[in-house]
């Protein structure tokens, strides 16, 4: 029998939790004995797009038996369309793709199925957090991901739960930490910018950049104002956002597990099994540390 061959489409290596994704494939790869390929999209779509075009025009002997892959944009219904008509397997992670039942009902012998992450829920216990955080109220620097899907999830989600004293000033970024410290750039550079009661990034990567921001401001008032207020993130990467927490550069971070991982797992065992991939996964992520354990921020 051919070996199963996968290929991992991340949309870029500048960000924690991607490289935790590509870590858990390999891991999962190695375990199934799958031969993984992991290539990146430096954060453009129409860049992945053709290298996912690419690898789906390559002769028959060559082409992936399946891509998993994480958009750096839309969910990419014509690719996913072009890929499947090879006989390719699509499994997406970590956005809702509503072509998913037309495609497996169109071919049902390459696996297609969506892995996805409760964003709402992210948002939720971000709200959760915020408020335990701030009990007496006050305003959160919301540092937001790209306008899709995922970003607004969860400022829907953080809005659910979000106390009425307490208000989200929004400022965008890029899901890095280089784009959290411009976002915060920003800030400190306008005239009267009174400093928030917290910084909540919607990754783990845009709220350390913003802090390291901080850390390099000349010692002072303003420097150790910025620094004496929480600041939050998304993802929970051990090695990163939960090492921050440890060692209280973070106050709290939400773990989303490395949906690329499990990808590879579910993928491996219909593919080797013959059994049918469920068409969705959904998975919910959890507070760290638990919603109840967090300590109310000193008062300013």
């Amino acid at each position: 029998m051919t070996k199963l061959s996968v290929l991992l489409s991340l949309a870029n290596v500048d960000n924690d939790y991607q490289r935790e994704q590509a870590s858990a494939a390999q891991a999962a790869a190695k375990q199934a004995g799958i031969d993984l390929r992991v290539i990146y999209a430096d954060g453009d779509a129409i860049t992945q797009t053709k290298q996912l075009l690419s690898a789906a025009q390559l002769p028959a002997g060559e082409r992936p038996s399946a891509i998993v892959v994480h958009p750096a944009g839309t969910t990419m219904p014509h690719v996913a369309k072009a890929v499947v008509q090879q006989n390719i397997g699509w499994i997406i992670v970590n956005r809702a793709a509503e072509y998913i039942d037309e495609l497996r009902a169109v071919r049902s012998s390459a696996p297609v199925a969506g892995i996805e992450l409760d964003n709402m829920e992210v948002g939720r216990l971000q709200g959760r957090q915020f408020a335990a955080l701030l009990p007496a109220g006050g305003t959160v620097l919301y540092l937001e991901g790209p306008s899709n899907a995922v970003s607004k999830d969860r400022r829907a989600g953080a809005l659910e739960t979000l106390p009425s004293n307490i208000e989200l000033q929004s400022a965008r970024g890029r899901w890095t930490a280089e784009s959290g410290a411009q976002a915060l750039q920003i800030r400190l550079g306008l005239r009267g910018t009174k400093t928030p009661d917290l910084i909540g990034g919607q990754n783990d990567d845009m709220a350390i950049g913003a802090r390291r921001t901080v850390e390099a401001l000349p010692a002072g008032p303003q420097r150790d104002q910025w620094l004496s207020i929480p600041y939050t993130g998304v993802d929970g990467v051990p090695a990163t956002g939960q090492t921050w927490v440890q060692q209280q550069s973070l106050a709290a971070t939400i773990i989303v597990p490395a949906l690329a991982g499990l990808a590879i797992e579910l993928l491996a065992k219909a593919m080797l099994s013959g059994q049918s991939m469920p068409a969705r996964t959904l998975v919910q992520p959890t507070s760290y540390p638990p919603v109840d354990q967090l300590r109310p921020a000193a008062a300013r």
